[in-house]
């Protein structure tokens, strides 16, 4: 008998975070997810991410291949090791930080952002280069800003929710404004809203990418595991 992606997840007992795009796909923001049995995918237009419910399953890389046919699968987060019929075009070492350890705090500047701002914030992104950035990302949870003479210049928000934890992305900032605190006060503000549901934050960041990890670790997010990004295609 097969099980299904989500009787396999029950059964494994894993970690949420071990896993968060399938868990996230398949639990919380499931009405987000195009979904073939073990393997899923957020609409293109919210999240270009992709997961299977068991990277040691072979019949869900399968079902993974079904679902994207010649398109690329963008695995964030991702801990296992593809087939060896994939062909991976793109792999990025990253890390996994959790912050239970964090200290949440509104902000009074922190306005929240919707669909009316998504022009500025892929403008913003598009100039920071935080991560992917789709336009109907905001949809996935809260997302605040802070504005400078009615320019968005620093924002941060909510992406991949799994049971008891959100993560915290699109942390970003105008290079002209770095150095005045933004972030960290806009991740305590996101880490407020996070804690308002009773839930704790994680957050995921390239390992090169030092000096924004440092600037984590002193905010109290600590390493939970080392992780990678991957472009890969079924050919």
């Amino acid at each position: 008998m097969t099980l299904s992606g989500d009787r396999l997840v029950d059964q494994l007992q894993g970690h949420p975070l071990d896993n968060p795009t399938w868990r996230a796909l398949s639990g919380p923001q499931a009405h987000f997810a195009e979904r073939n049995d073990r393997a899923a995918r957020f609409h293109g237009d919210v999240s270009p991410f992709a997961a299977v419910a068991d990277p040691s399953d072979a019949g869900a890389w399968a079902d993974l291949a079904a679902l994207i046919g010649s398109e690329r699968a963008v695995l964030g987060g991702f801990r296992g090791t593809p087939p060896a019929d994939w062909v991976v075009d793109f792999q990025l070492d990253g890390v996994q930080l959790e912050g239970s350890a964090v200290e949440s705090a509104d902000d009074p500047e922190a306005v929240v952002l919707g669909p009316s701002d998504v022009p500025e914030m892929l403008d913003l992104v598009a100039r920071t280069d935080p991560g992917p950035f789709r336009p109907r990302t905001v949809e996935l949870g809260t997302y605040l800003g802070i504005r400078r003479d009615g320019a968005l210049v620093a924002m941060a928000g909510e992406r991949m929710r799994v049971p008891g934890w959100t993560e915290i992305s699109a942390v970003c900032t105008d290079p002209e404004f770095r150095g005045q605190g933004l972030a960290g006060r806009l991740v305590r503000a996101v880490t407020a809203v996070i804690r308002r549901r009773g839930e704790e934050p994680y957050l995921h960041a390239a390992a090169r990418n030092t000096g924004a990890i440092r600037v984590y670790e002193r905010l109290g997010f600590r390493l939970r595991t080392e992780t990678r990004f991957m472009a890969v295609h079924h050919p």
